[in-house]
């Protein structure tokens, strides 16, 4: 297992009033996505939990590219990850993000 560590500068509106949302299952091949409102003065934290080690530079630029198409704040992201690979996480982390807006309070 390896754990990795993001942090992003968030844009656009705090999240912080929306409720948390958990998207997806750990499978092989797959990943479930906890998103949830955090405190976090604008910025957004992502913690991976991945059974594939060598792969921060990958999950750096999936994690690019996901907050350079969407503008959210103070929000924190949890993946725990059986090996997906970075197009299930970009579409895992789309949908997290899809449901999340919709629960707002």
């Amino acid at each position: 297992m390896e754990k990795l560590d993001f942090e992003f500068r968030g844009h656009g509106p705090s999240l912080e009033q929306h409720k948390p949302v958990l998207v997806g299952v750990v499978a092989s091949g797959n990943l479930e996505v906890l998103m949830e409102p955090a405190p976090l003065q604008g910025h957004c934290r992502v913690a991976v939990n991945t059974a594939a080690q060598g792969f921060g530079k990958i999950w750096q630029a999936v994690l690019d590219d996901f907050f350079s198409r969407h503008e959210i704040a103070d929000v924190s992201i949890a993946i725990n990850d059986a090996g997906a690979t970075p197009a299930v996480v970009s579409l895992r982390l789309d949908q997290a993000l899809e449901e999340f807006q919709g629960a707002a309070p």
